[in-house]
């Protein structure tokens, strides 16, 4: 089996095979393939920059689970198609949305980042061009988080009044650091986020993650994130859970005091009204359009 299909959000786990797993309904959002024990999930929204549009969070969403029903997967990795990682919310189209509508959009993007940070096997991401808002908190929940050598990251949502993703980048920075950088609107490069802990390393994504064939694409993520972990699955989820700060296994309250932290920044009212101002302010500062 060679390449991959695209993954639509629809439940429960995927039919594996010994060598790869594809998801079968076509949607444009993302790309689900797994290879020896390696799940990765492609960014597909290059022409966006690969903002979050809600029907990417969905899919991402799905796919995770998807990743994580199957019994053969170690590893997730994140990358993503065009230039950039991911350039956050997608602040296109919000002409009709209501406040109510946004809320649970972040709330939903909150949703993603809580699994990933808390998925009961190893994560990685390989990061280039632009990581900004969402994007680079996705990165930060990560394990292992390579930025190629082109990559920035930026922390914009306190621009527009929301706390999103601000413990774990604290966990990965400090806190002193982590509320600089978002109280600044700082933009940080490879060198900076690596020497401050937000990148493990400075890693450019193989140029045969993206041939034809799933022995070159097995090849590529190995050298990319190493080998498998040397304990089995059930041992490294439990350790997993068991070292995550002040929570044991499952985080939940940590978990629950994140989520309320955004919802309570979300639903102060005038959050469209402060999105697109932010937006407009980007626009003529000749920024992207995109969170």
């Amino acid at each position: 089996m060679s390449g991959g299909r695209d993954l639509a959000p629809v439940p429960g786990p995927a039919a594996r095979t010994d060598t790869a797993v594809q998801a079968a309904p076509p949607g444009p959002e993302a790309l689900l393939r797994v290879v020896d024990g390696i799940a990765c999930i492609e960014l597909a929204r290059p022409a966006r920059g690969n903002a979050l549009s809600a029907a990417m969070v969905e899919t991402l969403l799905a796919a995770l689970e998807r990743a994580f029903d199957d019994r053969g997967v170690h590893t997730l990795l994140l990358t993503a198609a065009g230039r950039h990682f991911c350039t956050g919310f997608d602040l296109g189209d919000l002409e009709h949305a209501t406040d109510g509508d946004l809320v649970l959009r972040f709330a939903r993007i909150e949703a993603l980042l809580d699994a990933v940070w808390r998925a009961p096997i190893r994560t990685a991401a390989i990061a280039p061009g632009r990581t900004w808002g969402a994007g680079a908190d996705l990165f930060a929940a990560c394990d292992l988080r390579l930025a190629a050598p082109d990559a920035s990251f930026r922390f914009p949502g306190a621009g527009f009044g929301l706390v999103l993703g601000t413990r774990r980048l604290a966990e990965r920075v400090g806190t002193d650091r982590a509320r600089a950088w978002i109280a600044d609107g700082a933009t940080i490069d490879a060198n900076a986020a690596t020497a401050a802990g937000l990148a493990s390393g400075i890693a450019a994504l193989p140029a045969t993650v993206a041939d034809d064939g799933d022995a070159a694409r097995a090849a590529a993520w190995r050298e990319a994130i190493g080998p498998a972990p040397a304990i089995d699955r059930g041992t490294l989820a439990a350790i997993r859970a068991a070292s995550r700060p002040a929570g044991g296994p499952g985080a939940d309250a940590l978990a629950d005091a994140d989520l309320a932290a955004l919802v309570r920044s979300a639903a102060r009212p005038g959050l469209k009204a402060r999105i697109l101002a932010y937006r407009d302010s980007a626009q003529r500062r000749g920024g992207a359009p995109e969170r």
